[in-house]
């Protein structure tokens, strides 16, 4: 009988999101786990906030992969970058990131990062939202066109890296989990797996399955 790793879980482990920056971040726990994106339609609602839209999207993606994977544990996430009360989206190209960065200049953005991990056997449904806020230092358009040559982090609400020179935008960064800003909230996420990781074989019972 082979011996269990005493990092495994109970159930299978599943992250519903086709980002590769989720992915990473997951696979620092050590865990196996499968990715399957969700197709889940992420128009906000009227009158919805940024923070309530990451959580119920996070809420909904868990559950449209839980759904297909009962006996799994489902991570489902989702973030939303906001100026105030307005959702800024990823740049897409060159010149959007140039025009957002300018407009973040001397601002104050906060990503709300929103996780669910939803086991429909296992009767788990947890929820979280990380606010991770982002105070911009007063940017000239040289320093902004600079810094898009250097990191074009078009695929990233905000249009900066927080994890690579981006931070060098900043005057300064206030989070309880510095991983949430990049997509997962690893603190909460290796919490609650923690409750459903598989006991170590004993001594005796490890010689016994050899």
């Amino acid at each position: 009988m082979a011996e269990r790793h005493p990092t495994n879980l109970t159930r299978p482990l599943w992250l519903a999101s086709g980002s590769r920056y989720r992915r990473e971040l997951l696979a620092r726990l050590g865990l196996p786990f499968e990715c399957r994106s969700p197709e889940v339609d992420e128009t906000p609602l009227p009158g919805e906030s940024p923070r309530a839209l990451a959580a119920r999207l996070a809420l909904a993606k868990a559950r449209a992969i839980a759904e297909r994977e009962p006996g799994a544990l489902v991570i489902g996430s989702d973030q939303v970058c906001a100026l105030g009360d307005q959702p800024l989206g990823k740049p897409g190209n060159a010149a959007a990131q140039i025009a957002q960065l300018g407009r973040l200049a001397g601002h104050t953005v906060t990503f709300h990062t929103a996780v669910a991990i939803v086991g429909i056997e296992a009767g788990l449904r947890a929820q979280h939202v990380d606010d991770t806020r982002c105070v911009f230092r007063e940017l000239l358009r040289s320093e902004i066109e600079a810094y898009v040559e250097a990191e074009p982090a078009f695929d990233c609400a905000g249009g900066f890296k927080c994890e690579g020179l981006g931070i060098t935008l900043l005057a300064r960064m206030e989070s309880i989990d510095p991983t949430a800003i990049i997509g997962l909230p690893l603190i909460w996420v290796a919490d609650v797996l923690r409750a459903h990781r598989a006991p170590s074989p004993t001594p005796a019972a490890a010689a016994h399955s050899r």
